[in-house]
């Protein structure tokens, strides 16, 4: 724990995030995409998808299915037509955020295509429905309409105490109980809400030269 003392400057330093499937927090909220990922390989089909919002965990599903089915990784607006052949060159991908009008369209549908051919695996996550009927090119969002789905709910609030516990331990911040019950009501439900509140405290616990107790908690929420 940071212990008292003069005003300090707050830097904005880089904090490992771990990927790994021991730091993966599974509760009711993930548990189905967290199934699908450890049944590989016996999928229904050898697409898949995984759809949340912003910070609920499906970078983190992804690397985890990656590691375990040697997936390359690309981010779905990096796709090129020229890139799909090398794209699937040790048969499974992982596709990163996927977004109606941030995609090559003609690229993804190639991908789709050639994936089938040559029975690879793929593993989409994004944070919009793959059946809304945003996609332009009718046969891409019937290929994607197609696709197994599985959604991450919002998190409850063992989920978001737990993932508070680790974040603050991530950056060597012991904090007691009291302040973890204190923080879980009185945040946004979701995981990107954690970081960001993480990352607010352990800034004014720097600059301040406190502790991250109750009180400090208090302040900086209504600095919001």
């Amino acid at each position: 724990m940071r212990g008292e003392g003069a005003r300090q400057l707050a830097l904005d330093l880089p904090h490992a995030e771990s990927f790994r499937r021991d730091d993966f927090l599974e509760s009711p909220a993930n548990a189905a995409a967290l199934a699908l990922i450890e049944r590989w390989p016996d999928w229904p089909s050898p697409n898949a998808a995984i759809i949340g919002p912003a910070g609920a965990g499906k970078s983190h599903l992804a690397a985890i299915w990656a590691e375990r089915a040697g997936a390359r990784i690309v981010a779905a607006k990096a796709l090129s037509p020229a890139g799909v052949p090398g794209a699937l060159a040790t048969g499974a991908l992982v596709i990163e955020d996927l977004a109606a009008g941030e995609v090559e369209e003609p690229a993804l549908f190639h991908l789709l295509n050639l994936a089938r051919e040559q029975r690879a695996f793929l593993l989409l996550t994004s944070r919009e429905r793959l059946d809304r009927g945003a996609f332009g090119l009718a046969d891409l969002a019937s290929r994607l309409r197609a696709i197994s789905v599985v959604t991450l709910a919002p998190p409850d609030d063992a989920l978001i105490a737990a993932v508070l516990v680790k974040l603050f331990a991530d950056r060597q911040l012991k904090i007691d109980a009291d302040v973890v019950s204190f923080l879980v009501p009185r945040i946004e439900r979701s995981l990107a809400a954690v970081e960001a509140i993480v990352a607010r405290l352990d800034a004014a616990a720097l600059s301040r030269g406190r502790a991250v107790t109750r009180v400090l908690a208090s302040e900086v929420l209504r600095q919001e």
